[in-house]
Order: structure tokens, then sequence, then C-alpha cells
């Protein structure tokens, strides 16, 4: 399967040599959204997201050592349309019995970019992931069943907030709601509840402040950092008895620049049971709408 993918995306590459142009990134008339580590940016956009690490302390007895190194591609079919395919590998160690190490499940993503207001610096996004059963390893904790969750984004910049709140308009507000169903309800014994995500991140871009608001005169490094804080939620709804929302708050920041972003956060647990101690995630996302213009980053199908 993960071949297969692979294959799909190389041959997404290739058709786009003939494809023509088209607005690039998540953007809103002066408003630039970044990609945000934890949660989806309402955008569809050319990029790739290799490497993001992370690192925490599971709310597992006995507890482990999660480290997660993934990848993600996302290629616009159309202007408006994209579709994404991520990949996880995934290593667990536990004090004194030794450590596991392998591949999630492949996840997959189709997502259309519906509203784009540039007045009110606003983006509504729709879009349906698909986890693939069986394409990861049993001992880092792939599920044995197929999971689909239909999910709305959003984003909101300041942008068009009054005078009195011009200090106010670099704020955005992005986020992501999604409801996970699974394919069946059981695996053997266990039950597979379908649980609610939802992702916010609260922004303040300094690009937008010494832009669009007033220049400060800042060195030019302060002037592509976006200060952020994400939180992300998981809520069991159905057939999860027991179960409760686990989930992270994660303070940090982005550097911005012309073809790639880098970001770093921390990542706080929000109970035991989402884990223990502080944790980090970093992240590095390449724009390849602007590197490569006239080939790879153009939509297959542009409209014109």
């Amino acid at each position: 399967m993960r071949n297969l993918i692979l294959l799909a995306c190389s041959a997404g590459l290739t058709a786009t040599l003939c494809a023509g142009s088209a607005t690039a990134h998540a953007v809103a008339g002066n408003r630039f959204f970044p990609a945000t580590l934890k949660t989806d940016d309402p955008g569809v956009a050319d990029e790739l997201s290799l490497p993001t690490i992370s690192s925490f302390k599971t709310g597992d007895d006995p507890m482990q050592r999660q480290l997660d190194v993934s990848g993600e591609y996302s290629k616009r079919l159309t202007p408006k349309l994209g579709i994404s395919v991520g990949e996880t590998w995934t290593q667990l160690k536990t004090s004194g019995l030794g450590k596991a190490q392998g591949f999630q499940n492949l996840e997959v993503t189709v997502k259309y970019q519906a509203i784009t207001s540039a007045e009110h610096e606003t983006i509504v996004a729709v879009g349906l992931s698909t986890e693939w059963a069986d394409t990861g390893a049993d001992r880092v904790g792939a599920e044995h069943h197929s999971t689909f969750t239909p999910s709305v984004y959003f984003g909101k910049g300041g942008g068009d907030l009054p005078d009195s709140l011009t200090w106010a308009r670099p704020l955005a507000l992005t986020g992501v709601v999604g409801y996970a169903i699974p394919d069946r309800l059981h695996d053997g014994a266990d039950r597979n509840p379908s649980v609610l995500h939802s992702g916010f991140a609260l922004e303040y871009s300094l690009p937008y402040l010494a832009s669009h608001v007033k220049d400060y005169g800042l060195p030019d490094f302060l002037n592509h950092l976006t200060p952020l804080v994400e939180a992300d939620f998981e809520t069991p709804v159905a057939h999860a008895s027991g179960s409760r929302t686990t989930g992270t708050i994660n303070p940090g920041v982005i550097w911005a620049g012309r073809y790639y972003q880098l970001g770093a956060e921390a990542t706080f647990p929000i109970n035991h049971d989402s884990g223990r101690g502080v944790g980090f995630v970093v992240q590095l996302h390449v724009f390849l709408d602007d590197l490569f213009p006239r080939s790879i980053g153009k939509p297959v199908w542009s409209g014109q």
C-alpha cells in the first residue's frame, strides 16, 4: 500500500510539469497563515513537511518515551482542491523493557478550500482524512481498523479590526474540528470509539505587524517570527466507556522565509492520560510552490 501511494505521488509530480499557475499557501488578502505544527492550517498548497520530530512521555503504565519522526507531502490538484500523504515512524522506549519501533498507519487527506475572503482575512476549508488499516506496525500501536475523519478547517486574521484595536490586527486564529469514525466497532475484544478531534492556534504575526500595522525597526530575524500557542484535543464520544479527553497545550514560535519555515513548540499534557512532563515538537516545512513555481509547485489542473 505504501509503495502504491508513493508511486501515485510521483505521477502527480510529473503531471505538474504541464500545469498552470495559481496562488500558493494559506493566504487571504494581506494575511499569510503559516503551517502550524500540531493542527493543520486551512489552506491548500504544494508543500512538504519533512521532518517533523516530536518527543514526549506517554501516560501509559509503565510510562514510555515516545519519539515520532514524520513527513507529509501536500499537492494541489486544482487551485482549491488538494491531497496530502503522511507517514510517521515511531520509537517507544520503556525503562527496563527495551524499545520498539516501526511505522504508524498511512494517512491520506483530501481538502477543498471552500471560502476565501481577502477583505476579512478568512479561509474555510473542508476535508476528509483516512488512516488505512494494517499499513503500520503492531509493536508501535498501529490500528487494525481504518478511520475516516471528515473535518472543517478555518483561519481568521484580525486585519479588519477597528482603529482602536490596531495593536491586535496581527492576531490570527486557526483551527480544525473533525469527527473520527472507525470502519468497524471491534478489533477482537477491544471496542473502537468514535473520537472528536479539535485543534486551535492563536498566532501573533510580527511580519504582519511590520508590513501592515507599523514597522518598529525590529531586527530582520524578528520580523519573520510568529509566536503562537496551539491546543490539540481528542474526546471519545461514542463506544468509549471510561475514556476522557486528552490533549496538549503547545506554546512556540515559527520563523517563515520565502521558501521554507522552521517551527518549534513545547508540549504540555492537559492531564495524566495525555502524558507526563514537558515534550517538544520541531518542524521543517518547505514551500514547493515558491521553490518550483513553474514545475512541481503548480496545481495539476489550473483551470486556465
